[in-house]
């Protein structure tokens, strides 16, 4: 076993390393980005009542993952969900080194096929930090879990954390590694695009709205100028009448 590398990591080093490379424009292989470590989360709404599924959510995900699982507690007490501090409220494995490769190897070419209606995972999962989150709603996904000693179906959301710099560089050694990604879709720059549409469409109605506007104060202006030499015209007639009558 000393000598044992999982067929992941042996991919990365043999095909990823020069796929990078090309993709990335980066000479230095230490540079490169690589898996750091995966993360698992399993939340379990009624840990505090019924221990029995507490205990089988750690026996689950202790299977799932090859390592065993730990219970996490809440670090504050919230009244609205009735969770005291220290109460359980679910589990969680990190797993590094040859466990995280094998447990991606069996997600990507056993677990990912298994999902209904599967059809790749989003590229919006990605923090913008070079890690990459997504969810899954059954645990029995894995061929590891026995469907008839299931009690209830749970969800867990899994973290890939990478060394890479962008959200770029993360996408790019994920699919190298073969995992079911779709296409990288660049959120900031959607975001800036949209910001730029919506003023080029508040401008638009501004400069709408400024001809009516001067047309307007014109009408006023051309109003007030009539109002003005009517009462003029109204003055010279009552001065008229006033001399005629004392006359």
């Amino acid at each position: 076993m000393k000598n044992y590398t999982p067929r992941l990591l042996k991919k990365y080093h043999s095909e990823s390393l020069e796929q990078l490379k090309k993709k990335l424009n980066i000479s230095n292989v230490m540079r490169l980005p690589k898996l750091t470590k995966i993360v698992l989360n399993m939340g379990i709404g009624d840990a505090r009542d019924d221990k029995n599924s507490f205990k089988q959510a750690l026996e689950e995900l202790s299977t799932i993952t090859g390592q065993r699982a730990i219970g996490t507690k809440s670090k504050k007490a919230i009244s609205n969900f009735k969770i005291r501090q220290g109460d359980p409220v679910g589990t969680s494995v990190t797993l590094r080194k040859t466990i995280m490769y094998e447990f991606l190897d069996r997600f990507i070419s056993i677990a990912a096929p298994r999902i209904r209606d599967f059809r790749g995972f989003p590229s919006k999962g990605f923090d913008g930090r070079g890690n990459y989150n997504f969810g899954l709603t059954e645990q029995i996904v894995f061929p590891e879990i026995n469907y008839d000693k299931v009690n209830s179906i749970r969800g867990m959301n899994i973290t890939i954390v990478t060394s890479a710099y962008t959200d770029l560089e993360a996408y790019e050694l994920l699919v190298s590694l073969g995992f079911p990604i779709n296409e990288y879709i660049d959120n900031k720059k959607q975001k800036k695009s949209s910001i730029k549409k919506n003023e080029n469409k508040t401008e638009e109605k501004v400069q709408e709205v400024k001809p009516n506007g001067e047309k307007n104060e014109q009408n006023i202006a051309e109003d007030s100028e009539v109002k003005e030499e009517n009462n003029t015209e109204n003055a010279d007639k009552e001065d008229s009448d006033g001399e005629l009558n004392n006359g």
